[in-house]
């Protein structure tokens, strides 16, 4: 990942001297054996559902906040209806993340088992088929079947390409309970960002007049730096990415602020 992190930056800045590094094949060596013994970074996958979850937790949740807020509905009211959203949407998008990501593992499943048969049964229309994808991509005659050559060898080598070059479908390694368990910690952590200086208030005295301007700071403080996180995911420039999420969640609550404003007489 070091490696894969240099060598996107040498490119950025267009410095050829990293770049060189980044490519040096004993280090490529180096990080391949390495990548082969840990098979993966523990927990790398999950960060995107972390960094999502995080952001559509405090965008929504700010936006209740905010709508209350504009049609000065009270505190009480803001905690009420904040605390519903922020349970109840991080436990459906954590059932929706569970849902989708298991739904994909088990058509994949399905798929390559299908190319398993075909490969069984039809191996030289099989063979004919992944020789026209080649030769579609550019490859020559004598290229496409070499190709063809070295990945038939080995049935599951073979369906890996079948199940690429064909299907265009890649293995998804992480555990769906683990999506869902990621998505929902994270929606509901970034997601009280926004109603902590309320939840303070019911100790201790706040004015509505302090205590919405205090979670507009808390919210834009934490929508800015879930944007920079999200650059885990992206790998584009933070300083970008954060303000980028900075205007999304202030549009956002903007949006809802003004919709409360406008219907505040309705709460009378």
């Amino acid at each position: 990942m070091k490696r894969l992190d240099d060598a996107r930056k040498a490119y950025a800045q267009r410095d050829r001297g990293a770049s060189a590094s980044a490519h040096d094949p004993e280090r490529i060596a180096r990080v391949a054996h390495q990548a082969m013994e840990e098979h993966g970074g523990a927990g790398s996958q999950y960060i995107g559902d972390l960094v999502y979850g995080g952001l559509d937790g405090i965008i929504t949740t700010f936006a209740v906040v905010s709508g209350v807020a504009g049609a000065e509905l009270g505190t009480g009211i803001i905690l009420i209806l904040g605390l519903a959203n922020l349970l109840a949407d991080g436990f459906s998008m954590a059932t929706g993340a569970y849902l989708s990501s298991k739904s994909e593992q088990e058509y994949y499943e399905k798929e390559r088992q299908r190319e398993f048969w075909e490969i069984k049964h039809f191996p030289e229309g099989e063979r004919a088929e992944l020789y026209h994808l080649y030769r579609q991509k550019g490859y020559s005659e004598e290229e496409a079947g070499q190709l063809l050559d070295i990945l038939t060898r080995d049935e599951e080598r073979w369906v890996d390409a079948m199940m690429i070059d064909e299907l265009g479908m890649l293995k998804d390694e992480g555990n769906p309970i683990l999506n869902g368990v990621a998505t929902l910690i994270a929606f509901i952590v970034a997601g009280a960002v926004p109603l902590l200086i309320y939840l303070v208030g019911m100790t201790v005295p706040i004015s509505p007049e302090i205590a919405f301007p205090v979670s507009l700071a808390l919210s834009g403080l934490a929508l800015f730096g879930l944007g920079v996180a999200k650059v885990l995911v992206t790998h584009q420039n933070p300083f970008k990415s954060g303000i980028e999420m900075l205007l999304v969640g202030g549009l956002a609550a903007g949006v809802a602020y003004g919709v409360g404003a406008l219907l505040k007489g309705l709460g009378s």
